[in-house]
């Protein structure tokens, strides 16, 4: 009898812990690549396209990463400013996990039409959205906070269940923003709300010396230098990084830049953008020159 009842509690106590919620997080990268195609890729574009390649290997080696990890849900993703076309690779789009892992190891039925097919054709078509376009010049904030708010850039918290057990899904979402840093667009005098120029730039640099205050200095004293601030709650979910591909007051001959350093435009415009990124309430900005 005594036996009996030990077999049956111990009974009792493993189903009173197989049935106890078991709750999971697991986060996941959403890269966004974002080309500010305006006459700015005249100067250096393979140093965008070089760039670019060197995110699309951290996104196989470090977020996928085929033949070593299992059920990843990370996705990358590239568009241009002046077109809503996204290309994409977006492993949480497949469900079944023994599908999925054949996929992203480009084997079974996926052998020739598995991950390592979709990443060189993503690579081909950037290349030649890269050959073809070319804009005269974009309102490129507005355009971010547009595609922000209305496409499917973005990926949010999401969850499911068994009935006992919840997995929570998140996602990092990273931005990276291939630019000069100029905020300049055709047509400013009608809307010159994110308008940042030469003409500006040199307001802050005569500013700085005059006053003998540094760019963060002269931001903080005069509202006027700044970008307005915006705030979306899909803002909070984001990092931007902004991948500067060309400075316009260097010399890349001679290695030499018309301004001092503290007063150089494109640390001017990193001021100006991380101020705004900060305010309209972004996880961080990070500034990138290469």
């Amino acid at each position: 009898m005594k036996k009996i009842l030990i077999i049956a509690s111990a009974i009792l106590f493993m189903t009173s812990c197989s049935s106890e919620s078991q709750d999971k997080h697991l986060r996941y990268n959403n890269i966004v690549i974002l080309s500010d195609m305006s006459s700015r890729i005249k100067n250096e574009p393979q140093k965008d396209l070089d760039k670019i390649q060197g995110i699309i290997q951290y996104f196989k080696d470090t977020c996928v990463m085929p033949g070593e990890k299992i059920g990843d849900k990370s996705s990358l993703s590239f568009s241009t400013f002046s077109n809503n076309d996204i290309i994409s690779v977006d492993i949480s789009k497949i469900k079944n996990l023994g599908e999925k892992q054949c996929f992203i190891n480009s084997t079974g039925k996926y052998k020739y039409n598995g991950f390592d097919q979709k990443i060189a054709e993503f690579e081909q078509k950037i290349r030649k959205t890269y050959d073809d376009a070319e804009d005269e010049g974009l309102d490129l904030i507005s355009l971010l906070l547009e595609k922000i708010k209305n496409t499917s850039l973005l990926k949010g918290k999401t969850f499911f269940s068994d009935g006992i057990n919840t997995t929570n899904i998140s996602y990092d979402n990273h931005i990276y923003i291939f630019t000069d840093g100029y905020l300049e667009y055709k047509g400013n005098s009608k809307n010159n709300q994110f308008y940042y120029g030469n003409l500006d730039i040199r307001k802050v640099r005569e500013y700085c010396i005059k006053y003998k205050v540094d760019i963060d200095q002269a931001l903080e004293s005069n509202v006027s230098f700044c970008l307005p601030v915006t705030q979306n709650v899909k803002d909070q979910e984001i990092t931007l990084h902004i991948m500067e591909t060309h400075e316009r007051d260097k010399n890349a001959k001679f290695l030499t830049y018309n301004n001092p350093i503290g007063q150089r435009d494109n640390e001017i415009l990193e001021a100006v953008w991380k101020k705004w990124a900060n305010e309209s309430g972004f996880v961080d900005l990070i500034w990138e020159k290469y």
